[in-house]
């Protein structure tokens, strides 16, 4: 049988259950000099894991002489010539800290994945890097402006990091696949499940697309499912892998703030994009002004928080741009319902008391501007549509 490498045993013992980043960083050696995957791995089939790597006793607690006897009893259903074979098939590739190929920007990171697991082009991650996250309860403008710093900062050479997650994410990695043609930088992906584990599922398409186009990244093994607790965990990655983070778009208390909080502590700078201060999707990102952060009104702005403030667009590169709809001969009752309505979603009760006009005559009027594509109806609410430079893709939507 043809030997297998270090990593395909460091694969092996990230399978083994409880196995989280931590425990694998201690199961590997940390930043000490790292012991032989193989041993450790032979150690745990053969219960002596303990005897081999005695400060696991710290690592795991109390519990140590329990877990230890427990992945013993589980290593014997995993096989690591098959798990490796299924990942040459596959064409993942398993990058193991220390190694040279080890991503450079996470090898000094206080906090450094044990393991990465990688489809795509590795090369992206030697471009300049923005992280481009935010909430995935956004809006139709979270989305537009997502869409065109990912077009715009991809076509200036800079590989767009996001976690094609619903929302920000996933339209950050929309308009980063429109800039990446023609020569432009190539997405990254940082996932919180195995790469075979598409999530969310109505993202299929655009993994597939990222991974074709850029990299895909996952300190997660094969199987792993998106549990909670892996998604904050992804975004200490996804942050130390940038050199900024932009906030699209974030409530108060938002899942991306962790990602401006691992950004924090590495010394990334972070910026916000503002928004309307009636919409609950920008109340994070407006604290977060508030607080002090730089604003990113548009890509020039990260341009020059990455030094590159003299990198030009190209025109062939740059985001398609799609017509405003005309609003120049709506009548007086379309007209106050347009100037009614937010950029942010409006409620139809905010509608009615800012025009004053009946439910009908409103109703009526929201249909011939919805017919017009000047607004848009999510459920109860109303939100303008502005001079959107992109084409909607069939499989993205904002949720509602």
């Amino acid at each position: 049988m043809t030997a297998l490498p270090p990593s395909a045993f460091a694969v092996a013992l990230s399978l083994l259950p409880g196995s989280t980043h931590r425990r694998l960083r201690a199961l590997l050696g940390g930043r000490s000099p790292a012991p032989d995957p193989a041993e450790v791995w032979r150690a745990t089939c053969e219960r002596r894991l303990l005897d081999v790597r005695p400060e696991l006793v710290d690592a795991l607690g109390r519990d140590a002489r329990a877990m230890t006897k427990r992945w013993s009893e589980c290593a014997k259903s995993i096989d690591p010539h098959q798990t490796w074979a299924e990942l040459q098939r596959d064409a993942v590739g398993v990058w193991l800290f220390g190694d040279d190929d080890f991503p450079a920007a996470l090898t000094d990171d206080p906090d450094p994945p044990a393991l990465l697991f990688w489809k795509g082009d590795p090369s992206a991650l030697h471009r300049p890097a923005a992280a481009i996250v935010g909430t995935r309860r956004c809006t139709s403008y979270g989305v537009d402006v997502a869409r065109e710093f990912g077009a715009d900062l991809a076509a200036a050479g800079v590989a767009v990091v996001s976690g094609l997650a619903l929302g920000i994410d996933g339209a950050a990695h929309e308009g980063a696949l429109v800039g990446a043609t023609g020569g432009g930088a190539p997405p990254v992906a940082v996932v919180g499940s195995g790469l075979d584990v598409v999530y969310p599922t109505r993202h299929r398409r655009l993994w597939k697309r990222v991974g074709e186009a850029g990299l895909l990244l996952s300190e997660a093994p094969p199987g792993a499912i998106p549990e909670a607790w892996r998604f904050p965990r992804r975004n200490r990655i996804l942050a130390a892998l940038s050199g900024v983070v932009v906030v699209v778009e974030s409530h108060e208390r938002g899942g991306s703030l962790s990602t401006v909080r691992a950004a924090v502590e590495r010394g990334i700078p972070v910026m916000a994009v503002p928004g309307s201060v009636r919409s609950p999707s920008s109340a994070g990102t407006n604290r977060l002004l508030v607080d002090g952060v730089a604003p990113a009104t548009d890509v020039t702005d990260v341009l020059v928080a990455l030094a590159l403030e003299g990198v030009q667009v190209s025109a062939a590169q740059a985001s398609p741009r799609t017509a405003a709809p005309d609003s120049s001969d709506l009548g007086p009752v379309e007209s106050d319902l347009l100037a009614a309505i937010d950029w942010a979603p409006t409620a139809t009760e905010a509608i009615l008391r800012r025009t004053g006009l009946s439910i009908v005559e409103a109703s009526s009027g929201l249909v011939r501007l919805e017919v017009r594509g000047l607004v848009r109806k999510q459920g109860g609410w109303w939100e303008r549509v502005g001079s959107s430079r992109f084409a909607r893709e069939r499989d993205y939507t904002p949720p509602a």
